[in-house]
C-alpha cells in the first residue's frame, strides 16, 4: 500500500463538507489504492455535530480511511497536510451582498494561511471553496508565505459544470459532450462563461447553437445567477453541487486534462490575457503529465468576450481593494 496523503477540510460538518468526506474516504479521488488520513476542522460550536460525522465515518469501515482526526485547532488540522480544502464560512443567504461576505469571512482566511503555512506538508495544495472564493483565496495565499503562489486555488468548476449543463440542455446532448468551456474572472455575478471557445460534440458551440442572443443573454445570466436561483428555491446555499465541483477540482488538479480540452479554476494571475499579476482569477487551465498546472495561452478573445472579462476583473481589483486592510 502506498504512504497515506493528507486531506485537511474545514467546515467539516457543514452541508459541504459532509458530501465531501465520503467520496474521499471511498477513494474515488486519489484512487482506489491510496489511503487517506482525514483532518477534519470545525469551529467550536460545530464539533459536537463533527463527532456525530467522524462516527459516522468509523461505522462506514472504508478500508483506504487510515485516519480521522476532528479539531478546532488550526495547527492541529493542517498538520501535515497535503490537500486543505477550506469549504467552511458564513455562508451566503438571501439578501446578502458580496460586500457583507467580504467583511465577515476574510479575518477567518488569515488565520487559515498562516496555519497552513506552519503546519501543512511541503507540497500542500489549497482549494477555496468558501465564498467570495477568489478574494478569501487571495488573503490566504498572502498569508502563507511559505507556500508558493501556484499551491493556492479558488473554484469556478461549478461555474463550468453549471454552464456545460445549460448548453447541453439547448444542445440536446449529454454534458460530457460539452468540452472547452472556460469560466473567467469571479466567482460571482460578473463571471463569464465563454461560450465562443467552447465545444460541443468537437464542433465550435456557435455552429451547434445558433440563438446568438440567448448564448450571449439568458446562457450567461442563468450561470451567473444559478446559485442566488438554487437559494431562492431551497432555501440554501448550494451544497451537493458545489461539493461535486470541489471533487472535480482536485481530479482535474492531479490528472492530466484529455488533449486539446481545458478546465476552470481560479489561480494566481501570471499576466496571462492582460489580467492584473496576483489577481486570483479563473482562467483555461490544463495540467500536465507531470502534474503540474499551466495557463492555456493563445486562445482568441472577441470584443464581446473581452468586454465581459474586463467586468469580472474590475470587480476583483474592487474586492481585493476592499479587504486590503487584511493583506500583508
Amino acid at each position: 500500500m502506498k504512504a497515506p496523503i493528507t486531506v485537511s477540510i474545514t467546515g467539516a460538518a457543514g452541508q459541504i463538507g459532509y458530501a465531501l468526506l465520503f467520496r474521499i474516504a471511498t477513494g474515488e479521488i486519489f484512487g482506489k489504492d491510496q489511503p487517506v488520513n482525514l483532518r477534519l476542522i470545525e469551529i467550536e460550536p460545530g464539533m459536537a455535530a463533527l463527532k456525530g460525522v467522524m462516527m459516522e465515518l468509523d461505522d462506514c469501515a472504508f478500508p483506504l480511511l487510515n485516519e480521522v482526526v476532528g479539531t478546532s485547532c488550526l495547527n492541529e488540522g493542517f498538520k501535515g497536510a497535503n490537500w486543505a480544502l477550506l469549504v467552511g464560512s458564513v455562508p451566503r443567504k438571501a439578501g446578502m451582498e458580496r460586500g457583507d461576505l467580504l467583511g465577515i469571512n476574510g479575518k477567518i482566511f488569515i488565520s487559515q494561511g498562516q496555519a497552513i503555512s506552519r503546519n501543512a506538508a511541503r507540497d500542500v495544495r489549497v482549494l477555496v471553496v468558501g465564498n467570495p472564493c477568489n478574494t478569501n483565496a487571495l488573503i490566504a495565499m498572502r498569508h502563507a508565505v511559505s507556500i508558493p503562489d501556484d499551491r493556492f486555488f479558488a473554484m469556478t468548476r461549478l461555474d463550468e459544470n453549471r454552464a456545460k449543463s445549460q448548453l447541453a440542455r439547448k444542445a440536446a446532448v449529454h454534458p460530457s459532450k460539452v468540452t472547452n468551456l472556460c469560466i473567467w474572472g469571479n466567482h460571482s455575478a460578473t463571471q463569464y462563461p465563454d461560450f465562443t471557445n467552447a465545444k460541443i460534440n468537437n464542433r465550435p458551440c456557435t455552429d451547434v447553437i445558433s440563438h446568438v442572443a440567448w448564448l450571449k443573454g439568458e446562457f450567461i445570466t442563468t450561470v451567473q445567477q444559478r446559485g442566488a436561483a438554487i437559494i431562492k428555491a431551497r432555501g440554501a446555499s448550494s451544497a451537493a453541487s458545489a461539493a461535486n465541483a470541489a471533487l472535480d477540482t482536485v481530479k482535474s488538479l492531479i490528472t492530466p486534462t484529455p488533449k486539446g480540452d481545458w478546465h476552470s479554476v481560479a489561480v494566481c494571475s501570471d499576466g496571462s490575457y492582460g489580467i492584473e499579476p496576483g489577481l486570483i482569477a479563473s482562467m483555461p487551465i490544463r495540467t500536465n503529465e507531470e502534474g503540474t498546472w499551466e495557463v492555456v495561452q493563445g486562445l482568441p478573445i472577441d470584443s464581446f468576450s473581452q468586454e465581459k472579462i474586463n467586468a469580472t476583473i474590475a470587480e476583483l481589483k474592487e474586492e481585493r481593494d476592499a479587504v486590503k486592510h487584511l493583506l500583508p
